[in-house]
């Protein structure tokens, strides 16, 4: 497959089940060609350390759509290639929190990337904390914002592809219910 959707998400606090922004950025044939952003309701309190961390308090997301709102309007972008994330098993697991907290199906299983494991293959000896990488490959970052660490994401992966990596062997299968 040719299309891969980077996604990173924020959480209100610390229990991670649901998400308080999302980025996608979308990587076809070698390049960026689409993103998304947009805060979301996460019907919970805020933790003063996330809001700390992300900038993104109860008054931010007033007006905001609910996950279930966002996902009518998401679903089809993510469902249209490989998801891929920084730290996969996080994003993933609040995606999954998410779907099943809110009754939502849609797959029982999805393939997917962790830019995170394949840099400790490809890269080995170095941080591969989204910051450092960024650093490393000289990309811009506004870290924890969703829309930053998406494309951050999203960039790493080009830089993977563009090293030669067979990404295809990085692939797996995450399972949402």
């Amino acid at each position: 497959m040719d299309r891969y959707i980077a996604f990173d998400v924020e959480t209100p606090n610390r229990f991670n089940s649901r998400m308080s922004a999302i980025g996608i950025a979308v990587v076809e044939d070698g390049r960026i060609v689409d993103s998304f952003y947009s805060l979301v309701d996460p019907e919970q309190p805020f933790d003063w350390f996330n809001t700390q961390l992300t900038g993104i308090d109860s008054e931010a997301v007033a007006g905001a759509p609910t996950f279930p709102e966002l996902w009518e309007r998401i679903e089809p972008l993510m469902s249209s290639g490989v998801l891929v994330a920084h730290n996969a098993p996080f994003d993933m697991g609040v995606l999954k929190k998410c779907l099943q907290s809110y009754g939502i199906a849609w797959r029982p299983q999805v393939r997917g990337l962790c830019t995170v494991l394949m840099g400790r293959r490809l890269l080995p000896g170095i941080s591969h904390r989204l910051n450092d990488m960024c650093a490393y490959y000289s990309i811009d970052l506004a870290h924890h914002r969703a829309d930053s660490d998406s494309m951050a994401c999203a960039q790493i992966l080009l830089r993977y592809m563009e090293s030669g990596a067979d990404i295809a062997r990085f692939i797996r299968t995450y399972t949402l219910y």
